[in-house]
């Protein structure tokens, strides 16, 4: 039988991180590629002694189904870490659990936006989010950043065409802290005009802050949500970067009503999300050892921030530029208009090291002289070795395209 798919699926492609991760494990391949944490940072035996102590305590209701907007007690922890960490004023009302911040990204486009209609997005973007977004049938209209995050002057002259045409964004989607891929922050100055902004046009902001805990230079902003007393910011939240990517917690932190309708949503997609993990992460807030590793991943990384930019301070050819991240897990670089990165990936995986090519993360109009380069998840001493190969692959295609000529 040949089946006949839905439209929404002839926009929906497959991730080239998904697609490099069968490289990865070849031997004496060094990843650059892939948006993981380093496995040194996970709490093994914390999460092994909380696992005990939930299944000798709770295991019947932790093995069973739970509730759809997550365990009672987790909300509850989450609200005061993010008021603790975030200076986020929420109650576990206003928050629902899903299974990590993928499914968030999802059930937000799924519940505001109808089919064909757009939203606002940073140019790059999250690769997960254009992925999210296209399976909910949504356009995306992408605005330039700069090293100080999103243009709000081009947003706004955006959404002033938008307003006069009579067909506004469903929401603006924005990643203000340590932004992927470009590892670039929202200065505080723009963060203030984009609260603006949705005021005066009406259109509310979905910010996404996976890394925003892990600053290890520079000075904390805060985040949109704790900025703005009204409904207008919905946050979302995930533990993957900064506890466990296997354990699939995100969150939501939003208007009720926003709330009940992800909670609509989930019920078609999942009934619960996993009862246990939900058990063990509710009791790692509670125990504090989120606030005690969260600085101990700080540190780790920003020592891996600094031996990436190193390298390519010694490796990479001068016209090339990459961004300087106070935080995150990536360090951006361009090549000058000079080399599409989409196809100098072969060459790059023939020498034994992967990145994701910037063509990936454009959610319109693509620009194919950038590559995302992770940074959190090689060895110290793999870094450089990686720059080292990449910046000879750089070399090489840039004497066959003068040979081309």
């Amino acid at each position: 039988m040949e089946f006949k798919f839905s439209h929404i699926m002839d926009n929906v492609r497959p991730s080239e991180i998904r697609e490099l991760l069968k490289y990865a494990s070849q031997p004496g391949m060094i990843s650059l590629g892939g948006g993981m944490p380093n496995p040194s940072s996970f709490a093994v035996d914390e999460i092994r002694e909380i696992s005990d102590y939930v299944l000798e305590n709770y295991g019947p209701l932790a093995l069973q189904y739970g509730n759809t907007g997550g365990y009672d007690e987790l909300r509850k922890q989450l609200a005061i870490f993010l008021g603790e960490m975030e200076g986020i004023r929420t109650q576990a009302g206003n928050i629902i659990v899903t299974t990590g911040s993928q499914q968030a990204l999802y059930s937000v486009g799924k519940i505001l936006v109808n089919q064909d209609e757009f939203v606002i997005t940073e140019s790059p973007t999250y690769i997960g989010a254009i992925s999210a977004f296209r399976a909910c049938g949504i356009r995306m209209e992408g605005i330039a950043m700069d090293e100080q995050g999103m243009r709000t002057d081009l947003l706004q002259v955006s959404l002033e065409k938008h307003r006069t045409e009579g067909k506004m964004p469903r929401f603006i989607y924005v990643i203000p802290n340590f932004q992927n891929p470009s590892g670039y922050t929202l200065s505080m100055e723009r963060r203030k005009h984009l609260i603006d902004l949705s005021a005066d046009f009406n259109v509310p902001i979905v910010e996404d802050n996976p890394y925003g805990h892990v600053r290890f230079s520079g000075n904390h902003l805060p985040n949109l949500k704790s900025m703005t007393n009204d409904n207008r910011v919905i946050y979302l939240g995930t533990f993957s970067k900064i506890m466990s990517p296997g354990l699939r917690i995100g969150f939501v932190s939003a208007d009720e009503s926003v709330v009940g309708k992800i909670n609509l949503l989930k019920q078609g997609l999942e009934l619960s999300g996993s009862t246990l993990t939900e058990f063990i992460a509710a009791e790692y807030l509670k125990r504090g050892i989120m606030k005690r590793k969260i600085p101990e991943v700080a540190r780790m990384y920003g020592r891996k921030r600094d031996i990436m930019l190193k390298a390519l301070e010694d490796s990479f050819p001068e016209w090339a530029s990459w961004s300087k991240p106070e935080g995150g897990m990536f360090v951006w670089a361009t090549l000058g208009g000079r080399i599409n990165t989409s196809k100098m990936i072969a060459r790059a995986i023939e020498n034994k090291v992967t990145y994701i090519s910037g063509a990936s993360f454009y959610p319109e109009e693509i620009k194919y002289d950038g590559m995302r380069l992770n940074f959190t998840f090689p060895s110290d001493d793999d870094i450089p070795v990686a720059i080292k190969r990449l910046a000879s692959v750089i070399d090489m295609e840039v004497k066959a395209i003068e040979v081309s000529r």
